[in-house]
């Protein structure tokens, strides 16, 4: 605990972070989340390094980072010295997966919107074009 921090439970650093205590739990289960001190009572004592820490994941995950990848960045910002070359190359590798998948989407919507147009959306059930559609789909893979 940092010389002149309050001390706090995992109910007041949850609230704090804007994070449930089950996900307090969790990072600390994983090790994302330092375990923290226990005070003399036997409850865990908290300060405002973990606060930060807990908004730095909120705001990461927020953005799409795996648990991974957020463990990979807070190892890059523990190192303060160091360029900030690491830190970009893992937020455009994010990027890049980010664009793949909006491009990835954009082809899904595209093909569902075709099969939507296509349908009357009524008559007999064989003559669906989704389901003829979804049938070949099934019959060319």
């Amino acid at each position: 605990m940092a010389e002149g921090t309050a001390a706090m439970q995992i109910g007041q650093l949850a609230k704090r972070a804007g994070v449930a205590i089950d996900t307090v739990r969790y990072y600390e289960r994983n090790g994302i989340l330092p375990l923290p001190e226990r005070q003399a009572s036997g409850y865990r004592a908290y300060d405002e390094r973990d606060v930060d820490r807990l908004r730095f994941l909120r705001r990461a995950k927020a953005l799409g980072f795996t648990l991974t990848e957020i463990r990979d960045l807070l190892e890059l910002s523990s190192r303060r010295d160091d360029d900030m070359g690491g830190l970009k190359a893992a937020a455009n590798e994010k990027l890049a997966d980010v664009e793949r998948k909006l491009a990835e989407l954009s082809r899904v919507r595209d093909g569902l919107r075709q099969l939507v147009d296509a349908c009357p959306g009524h008559g007999a059930l064989q003559r669906c074009p989704i389901l003829a559609a979804l049938a070949q789909e099934e019959d060319a893979a």
